[in-house]
């Protein structure tokens, strides 16, 4: 399956640039042909050129604007029709296509959604659900809007934080690299004279200079090959999920861990009761923002919710709830607005972990700039080592 560039003339006698996924150029033609184009070019695209395109659904986007033509009064009909018909991404304007021919057809809007599940998931599709029922889709998507913003918020903030220290840890691990490879092999040959006069540290460093010696571009080849093979396994489940585990060990990132998805599973839940779904569907259809390890929790605290037992009380006992939410929970349990009370809990829970992340990036700097300062000195060091031990003897 490879893609292709079709360049066609639309009804209305404009040319436009298509993209299609095909096994072949004809399939790639005929595709545009179904779509009511006359081919004018077929060419396969470079290597290049898809990988800067790759499709992505923006889903934020088309809530928003979605939101904005209902609130503007047009039906939902015209509004995908609207979207569709200002869109240039080809896939992007079959999603629409798609999304105004099923509703057209009689169906709900949610059930339009679930054609695609993987640009629109399940949250997504529940929240639409449940305000058709209401009728107040535009609010819905809002809501959904601010989910997902609040979300990448405080996933910015991390990422933010760990940019300075990551930058740190590339550049130093650069110039030990290139002193280890380049200049260290220089001093070698000139201490190589010397034998036994030498400390063990310079010893060391002679005997990786005569290591290097004609060795140094494979050498370097090895070293990129083991980083790039790091890097990748990192982002392998057989990998990732083991490591994710040893860390959650750690007592202070293990709690901060599960304070994050707690923070995730009260905002969920949140945005779906403030939608209409009743408390045990809401909370069923958050798990996912649980760990594996607190799920049967869950499923044991909507056991007891479902026996009439009080939610605070309930999650409180399994271990799902924090000091301040188990307040908060109550509160909304007495006063009939539980959505309201677990999203005030998640923006707390939010700031209280923007502010840790903020101090061990502080912390964490510091330390890691005294690492590197201690591997560069060592190797400068042993490299100097010697002259001034050939000073102290002329003296």
């Amino acid at each position: 399956m490879g893609h292709y560039e079709v360049k066609a003339l639309r009804a209305d006698r404009k040319i436009v640039a298509l993209e299609y996924s095909a096994s072949d150029e004809s399939q790639a033609a005929m595709q545009a042909q179904r779509d009511g184009f006359e081919v004018l070019l077929v060419r396969a695209m470079p290597w290049q050129l898809r990988l800067s395109r790759t499709y992505r659904f923006p889903l934020v986007l088309f809530s928003q604007e979605l939101r904005t033509l209902l609130n503007a009064g047009l039906p939902l009909l015209e509004s995908l029709k609207t979207l569709a018909e200002k869109e240039r991404s080809h896939e992007l304007k079959n999603v629409l296509d798609k999304l105004a021919a099923t509703v057209s057809e009689g169906n709900t809007f949610s059930r339009a959604l679930e054609q695609f599940p993987e640009i629109f998931p399940a949250l997504y599709v529940a929240t639409v659900s449940a305000s058709e029922r209401t009728g107040d889709l535009g609010p819905a998507l809002q809501r959904y809007v601010s989910y997902q913003q609040q979300l990448d918020e405080i996933r910015k903030k991390v990422v933010n934080a760990l940019i300075y220290p990551s930058l740190l840890f590339v550049v130093g691990g650069l110039v030990s690299v290139f002193l280890l490879t380049y200049v260290v092999p220089k001093f070698a040959h000139i201490y190589e004279d010397r034998g036994s006069a030498l400390s063990w540290s310079s010893r060391l460093m002679v005997q990786w200079g005569n290591l290097l010696e004609g060795r140094g571009l494979l050498v370097l080849l090895v070293i990129t090959a083991v980083v790039v093979g790091v890097a990748y396994a990192l982002r392998t489940p057989a990998v990732k999920r083991p490591l994710f585990e040893r860390i959650r060990r750690v007592p202070a990132i293990g709690e901060r861990l599960r304070l994050y998805q707690l923070t995730r599973f009260y905002r969920t839940a949140s945005m779906l009761l403030r939608s209409g779904i009743p408390l045990v569907a809401a909370f069923e259809m958050s798990a996912g923002m649980l760990h594996a390890d607190l799920r049967p929790k869950l499923d044991a605290s909507l056991q007891a919710i479902r026996e009439g037992r009080a939610v605070s009380q309930t999650l409180e006992a399994q271990g799902l709830t924090t000091p301040v939410a188990v307040r908060m929970l109550s509160v909304g349990e007495h006063g009939g607005n539980m959505g309201e009370m677990m999203e005030r809990a998640a923006a707390f829970h939010d700031e209280e972990i923007a502010r840790w992340v903020e101090w061990f990036s502080r912390l964490f700097e510091p330390l890691l700039m005294a690492f590197i300062g201690i591997v560069i000195g060592g190797i400068v060091v042993a490299m100097y080592l010697p002259i001034f031990e050939l000073v102290g003897e002329v003296h």
